[in-house]
């Protein structure tokens, strides 16, 4: 049953990845990509999760929660920028 649920996952998380990689490619506006860039950063991050709870070990919490950090400090600085560039 794991090796279902983690073949099912990762196809999910492949199909997410791919289209935010699309979102992220053709986004017609620069917000439209931070959003894209930080939704892939939370698919791995979920990625991650789901590896470490599939192979049952707590080792990459410490990188999720970098990972994390980066893409919201990431996320917030461009959109402040974006902001700053339109007026």
């Amino acid at each position: 049953m794991t090796v279902v649920l983690a073949i099912v996952l990762a196809a999910l998380l492949s199909l997410t990845a791919l289209f935010t990689l699309i979102r992220l490619y053709r986004g017609p506006s620069l917000l439209d990509r931070v959003v894209a860039a930080d939704m892939l950063l939370a698919t791995m991050v979920g990625a991650v999760g789901a590896e470490a709870a599939v192979n049952r070990h707590a080792t990459t919490l410490p990188v999720m929660v970098v990972v994390s950090l980066l893409g919201f400090i990431g996320s917030v600085a461009l959109v402040r920028f974006a902001v700053r560039d339109e007026r």
